[in-house]
């Protein structure tokens, strides 16, 4: 089965709860086996900075479905969590769950780009990646440890 990598984030609420909430609710979808789960860890918040710091973790899956239908799934945990879009892009949020990576895949369709587009630049995603494999290779980018070292 191919792995995907998923980052978490909240920062609205029980911050930890929600993590964890949306990991079970992963983990109890029969097209979903959650292989493994990163630390959790507090960032400061990105883009729009005027707001409570984030949680922020990721999950390693492996799932017969295809990326888009992978998305589907995120997306509707995120709307069961109480997710809205409303506000500020990259403002408070209950709960977020990215598609990271889907194996080596390179997906560029519409509402859906794989490796996620902001990836490269992002160490509250590109950390729990290193911890989860420290192998990994962002394809199109290199290795996770190497980005990592280029934000230093």
């Amino acid at each position: 089965m191919p792995r995907a990598y998923v980052g978490l984030g909240s920062n609205v609420g029980d911050r930890e709860q929600m993590l964890w909430r949306a990991i079970h609710m992963l983990a109890f979808d029969p097209e979903v086996d959650v292989a493994a789960v990163s630390s959790i860890r507090e960032t400061d918040p990105v883009g729009f900075v005027d707001q409570p710091p984030f949680l922020n973790a990721a999950v390693a899956v492996e799932t017969e479905l295809g990326p888009q239908a992978l998305l589907e799934l995120l997306l509707s945990v995120e709307r069961e969590l109480g997710r809205t879009r409303e506000g500020p892009r990259f403002g408070p949020r209950t709960i977020d769950l990215d598609l990271l990576l889907y194996g080596d895949e390179v997906v560029d369709e519409p509402g859906l780009t794989v490796p996620h587009p902001r990836l490269h630049e992002r160490r509250f995603a590109l950390e729990p990646l290193a911890e989860l494999d420290p192998d990994l290779v962002v394809p199109g980018a290199g290795p996770v440890q190497a980005l990592l070292a280029g934000l230093q």
